[in-house]
């Protein structure tokens, strides 16, 4: 199955040349671009108490990019439910879904920052409880049921078109996570390809009599833009790309696996460990062929908009046509 990706997170380094708006803008237009062209899915994080604009409101701008769009989903990954008041969680969710038609999933996660914990007074210590009792209510609501919150019952109106397990989704890189996803029957989607993970989870979906097991396993995705002169563009968004990699590499947590977690300190560093890179139209070609996937994300760092634009553009005219 293919899954080609258009990611986006909106962090941007001090070199950035353009404004948040412009930025902001910008990838509204890239989602528009992307639902014409054979992108399967955009990608949106969450993140709070940055210095770098990452992106902090994903319902919003996943609202914004589905009223853009008419095909393509919109996925939030990861949703930091225990940063949430589940109810009004709900209630957006089902909003996004009922304008959406079906075309929005979130993949909920516990996070691992302690201060976003800190930010919204949520208690870090037991953010595991936190995060299922949360849960609890947040996957009550989008049955479109009745539920009791706070002592009083409630329920949707309007409830979400989609039924729950493809609306909801659950994230991590534990065993726990993974049995967290058997025990309220939503798929996993786990950070890394991991098979004791895999095994957890299926072993617990027995245990739980899940009806929809499934994993989506992220097929050691790399941030890829498209060049016909990498090395070129490199000297251009290396330094963009490094800011990226070591910013995230600085928000390490014991409890945190993922793929995406870069080990590089310089530029040629990032290059040899091949979780950034530039490939020519025929490489990028040669990569869905291959694996079935590519992650593009045109803004990675505050990479200029223009060359963002350049490594699309060479995608829908150098690679689309060859699928």
């Amino acid at each position: 199955m293919r899954n080609i990706v258009l990611r986006f997170d909106m962090r941007s380094s001090a070199e950035c040349p353009d404004t948040p708006a412009d930025r902001y803008m910008t990838a509204l237009e890239m989602a528009r671009w992307a639902d014409r062209n054979t992108v399967d899915v955009i990608g949106l994080s969450e993140h709070h108490d940055t210095i770098d604009g990452f992106l902090s409101a994903p319902l919003q701008l996943a609202g914004m990019m589905i009223a853009a769009t008419h095909r393509i989903r919109i996925s939030v990954s990861a949703l930091l439910v225990p940063l949430h008041d589940p109810l009004r969680l709900a209630e957006d969710i089902a909003m996004l879904d009922i304008v959406a038609q079906g075309r929005f999933t979130a993949t909920c996660g516990l996070g691992y920052r302690e201060s976003e914990y800190e930010c919204f007074g949520i208690d870090w210590a037991n953010r595991g409880r936190v995060f299922d009792e949360k849960l609890e209510v947040l996957v009550n609501a989008l049955k479109g049921q009745s539920f009791n919150y706070n002592g009083r019952e409630c329920r949707l109106n309007p409830a979400p078109v989609s039924p729950l397990y493809s609306l909801l989704t659950i994230g991590g890189n534990s065993k726990a996570a993974a049995r967290r996803a058997a025990r309220f029957g939503l798929l996993f989607c786990p950070a890394l390809d991991d098979p004791e993970l895999e095994k957890t989870y299926f072993e617990a979906c027995k245990t739980y009599n899940c009806k929809f097991a499934f994993i989506i396993s992220p097929r050691a995705p790399a941030t890829t833009f498209i060049s016909k002169d990498p090395e070129a563009c490199w000297k251009k968004i290396g330094s963009y790309l490094l800011y990226d990699a070591t910013t995230y590499a600085s928000w390490r947590h014991s409890s945190r696996r993922a793929y995406a977690e870069s080990f590089a300190s310089t530029v040629e560093d990032l290059k040899r460990e091949e979780k950034y890179r530039v490939l020519t139209p025929e490489q990028a070609l040669q990569t869905i062929i291959d694996t079935g996937s590519l992650h593009l994300a045109p803004l990675t760092g505050g990479v200029p908009l223009d060359v963002g634009w350049q490594s699309l553009e060479l995608f829908e005219d150098q690679v689309q046509p060859f699928l």
